[in-house]
């Protein structure tokens, strides 16, 4: 463990988390003997001493983040994604929030993977000074992410996580439900070779959504076909590569649910590439009604998810709970609704 710290401190900028690791005690340990506070083991004071030397580490602002001290400021840390329509309504909600809340938020984008991924919001965190921050899919389910701010005792919300924390501020819309009565939508239009994308699999919407498609052809008597059914990343061009597939078997779907709109796109793309007319030759079905739902040609039936609402709602909650107000979580998810337009017709 000692030895593993070193290493990965070696190769960048030193931070608490490693000073942490090396020392064999927790990232508010650390702060305390930093900040010569009382309460510290004299041994445990010698062994965190002897690591900010070794590692040769410069407090930062972490000292005045674990103080108490408030700075009116939140934090969002998200994954930087491939399109961009999703996180813009996140970042819409999650401003107008702070706005009205007299809040400055701040972003940190994140590619994934990224074995760096807790030094980089630990920094963010600390140098920021941040009182809070805003966790979308799937920053909410990293655990050592999660721990961390635990540890700085930074209040975080997390948007559509796949898992529950106790006590934690989380908020969730309805996917499966939406899934089951968008797959439920097709079905009734005559349709029975029904393809269906998967989204990345690091988000909690993608399992949900998968498992209402799988629901409604169950309820409905449809054979579930694997073949039918492909993996994507949420963006287009995964889109494009897994429609690709479907079109490469001998009984094709006639109707196509995409996971996102973004690559609902990019099955319409690759229909009119070989010469397929959507929606006559096939049916196609984003999910989030993202502003591309209404651009391309033909506009495109989804479900329409409230995002811009869901980070709003999160991001208040995280506002109440830093001004000391006793908060209720929603016992409800927010509702998703289908919205119909040219892409799909009755067969």
């Amino acid at each position: 463990m000692v030895d593993q710290a070193k290493k990965k401190a070696s190769k960048s900028a030193v931070t608490i988390v490693d000073v942490a690791a090396l020392a064999g005690v927790s990232i508010k340990t650390v702060s305390r003997v930093v900040n010569s506070e009382p309460n510290v083991r004299q041994s445990t004071r010698t062994r965190v001493s002897q690591a900010i030397s070794e590692l040769n580490y410069r407090p930062n602002t972490a000292a005045r983040v674990l103080s108490g001290k408030r700075f009116y400021v939140i934090g969002l840390v998200y994954e930087n994604p491939n399109e961009f329509s999703y996180m813009k309504d996140v970042l819409n909600g999650a401003l107008k929030a702070c706005e009205a809340g007299g809040y400055t938020l701040l972003l940190l984008p994140l590619t994934l993977p990224n074995k760096e991924l807790v030094s980089e919001v630990q920094i963010f965190a600390t140098q920021s000074r941040l009182d809070g921050v805003i966790l979308p899919a799937p920053m909410g389910d990293y655990s050592e992410i999660n721990a961390l701010l635990d540890e700085l005792e930074i209040p975080f919300a997390r948007i559509a996580p796949k898992t529950d924390i106790a006590d934690n501020i989380s908020v969730v819309c309805n996917d499966e439900e939406a899934s089951y009565s968008v797959t439920k939508f097709v079905i009734e239009q005559g349709h029975t070779r029904i393809g269906f994308i998967k989204g990345d699999p690091e988000h909690g919407a993608t399992d949900k959504r998968f498992n209402g498609y799988k629901s409604a052809l169950k309820d409905f008597k449809l054979k579930y076909d694997s073949k039918l059914v492909c993996d994507g990343q949420f963006s287009f061009e995964s889109g494009k590569s897994a429609t690709r597939k479907l079109f490469k078997l001998t009984d094709r779907p006639t109707a196509i649910i995409a996971s996102n709109d973004d690559m609902a796109a990019g099955t319409i793309y690759e229909a009119h590439e070989r010469g397929l007319n959507v929606p006559n030759d096939l049916s196609v079905i984003g999910f989030d009604d993202t502003p591309i739902a209404s651009q391309i040609w033909p506009p495109l039936t989804t479900v329409r998810q409230p995002i811009m609402e869901m980070a709003e709602s999160a991001t208040t909650l995280l506002i109440r709970k830093l001004r000391g107000e006793n908060i209720e979580l929603p016992d409800e998810p927010f509702k998703c609704s289908v919205v119909t337009r040219a892409s799909t017709m009755h067969r």
